[in-house]
């Protein structure tokens, strides 16, 4: 009884795995995933489309910043992040408190 409880239990769900516990087309097709190039020519192929796909977005990005008359967008972003910060710094002025010197107040 002892010895041939686990040997059930083992043989129960020991047989026919691969019907009971797997998920169907869990795994990709070899189409379906990506290739890493190792050949020379191929390497070669895959930077000069990431070279193309980069370049096709920096133009892009250039398009929008003429069309929205901006010449650097890092520039606006600083500006707008001063700003909000000088208004918290005006906001704790006016509370009276500057920096750790007014929690206990």
């Amino acid at each position: 009884m002892y010895i041939m409880f686990p040997i059930g239990i083992m043989y129960y769900f020991g047989t026919n795995l691969d019907s009971r516990f797997s998920v169907p087309d869990f795994w990709p097709k070899e189409g379906q995933t990506h290739k890493i190039p190792f050949e020379r020519e191929e390497i070669t192929e895959e930077i000069q489309r990431l070279k193309e796909r980069r370049l096709a977005a920096r133009q892009r990005r250039l398009e929008l910043e003429k069309v929205d008359g901006s010449d650097n967008i890092v520039g606006n972003v600083s500006g707008e992040v001063a700003a909000m910060a000088q208004g918290a710094d005006e906001a704790q002025k006016r509370e009276g408190s500057w920096a750790w010197k007014g929690w206990g107040k």
